[in-house]
């Protein structure tokens, strides 16, 4: 992954990101594919290997169930990758894409920019900078646009950075600001939040250093609010997202394929939202994200993330297909396709992956 260093935009730096590759066989020849999640993962996904063997390969509801079960003590983010496996492996057996077997229409989804955080020495280092890239990322074709701000101490560079940007370009793009908890306080996101007001943001994201997840500290902040909080990022499956929604805590919904247990938790999840007549928006970018999004009425955007003037790629550069949410990938609509072939509709370089590959964990029905 170019073009990055410590979670900023810096031109001309790099480092790397480790995800997790996963194939499924089964004895008729079908195979499951998928890339995604993190390295911090890994020990549960090793579990979750081992509990899947014996599972018939279109089992994934009671395998939802009894992973959730066996890996109780854990948050699950494990799972995720298998279950997107296995949908993938559904779809080709039967010669249908994802989206087709969620039930899915929407060809094309609405994309966002959300940006790399702020950092010093180039790429997005002032509020000047965040609204120039958001009028570069308007003219791409995008009509929504996310900041995460600076890691620092510095709230009120952040509600500048807000008023700039609903200055600049709040008339003509969806704005929304995700501070990944960085704030210190509840008077910090306060005052950050009511600079969201004053620019009219579409919603304000994981503001403060609780994590995300006091329900009780997030239903006082949406009181003292008008723009809609968007809280659930690290809530980890449906009942605790449900006792999230259910204290009032948040506006929109997250859900994420890779964190929340695959497609099947997301779309459970999506379905939850639906019964309290809310939106879910789906966290980061991916051909699972595609199909999930493509099935679900109430969501409205498809996140492109972590992007910047320097054109790094957060995702990673492993497909044969042309698959791309680099932020040059969208269309003149602004939007993103869902893939049409079948399964998850993406094919890996996998060459390219076993070059890269820094551990192995393969287990067999045979031992």
């Amino acid at each position: 992954m170019e073009n990055v260093k410590h979670g900023i935009d810096l031109p001309g730096a790099v480092s790397n990101r480790t995800r997790l590759a996963v194939r499924i066989d089964t004895k008729d020849g079908s195979r499951g594919e998928y890339i995604g999640g993190n390295d911090t993962m890994f020990g549960q996904a090793r579990l979750t290997a081992k509990a899947l063997i014996g599972y018939g390969a279109l089992e994934r509801e009671l395998f939802y169930e009894n992973i959730k079960r066996d890996l109780r003590k854990t948050d699950r983010m494990g799972v995720g990758v298998f279950d997107n496996a296995l949908w993938d492996l559904a779809g080709k057996r039967v010669g249908l894409s994802v989206s087709e077997l969620l039930g899915g229409s929407r060809g094309r989804l609405p994309a966002y920019a959300s940006t790399w955080h702020g950092g010093e020495g180039g790429g997005l280092d002032t509020p000047e900078h965040y609204s120039e890239f958001a009028e570069e990322c308007y003219e791409l074709g995008y009509r929504a646009f996310k900041v995460h701000g600076w890691k620092d101490d510095n709230p009120r560079r952040e509600a500048d950075n807000v008023l700039m940007l609903g200055k600049r370009v709040g008339d003509r793009m969806a704005l929304m600001l995700d501070p990944g908890c960085h704030l210190r306080t509840f008077a910090d996101a306060l005052l950050v939040g009511r600079a969201c007001d004053e620019a009219n943001f579409y919603w304000y994201e994981d503001p403060y250093s609780d994590g995300g997840l006091s329900n009780h500290a997030h239903r006082k902040l949406k009181q003292m609010l008008k723009t809609p909080l968007l809280i659930g990022e690290h809530v980890r499956g449906l009942e605790a997202m449900a006792n999230l929604l259910i204290a009032e805590a948040t506006d929109f919904v997250r859900a994420d394929p890779d964190f929340d247990m695959g497609i099947t938790g997301v779309m459970k999840i999506a379905h939850l939202a639906e019964a309290l007549g809310l939106d879910v928006e789906l966290h980061a970018p991916g051909p699972a994200q595609r199909a999930c999004m493509s099935a679900i009425r109430n969501s409205n955007f498809y996140e492109v993330s972590m992007v910047g003037p320097s054109r790094g790629c957060f995702t990673g550069d492993f497909y044969t297909c042309g698959y791309s949410d680099a932020l040059d990938a969208i269309g003149k609509d602004g939007c993103v396709a869902v893939p049409e072939g079948p399964g998850l509709g993406v094919q890996y370089d996998w060459g390219f992956i076993e070059k890269q590959t820094l551990e192995v964990y393969e287990h067999r029905l045979d031992g």
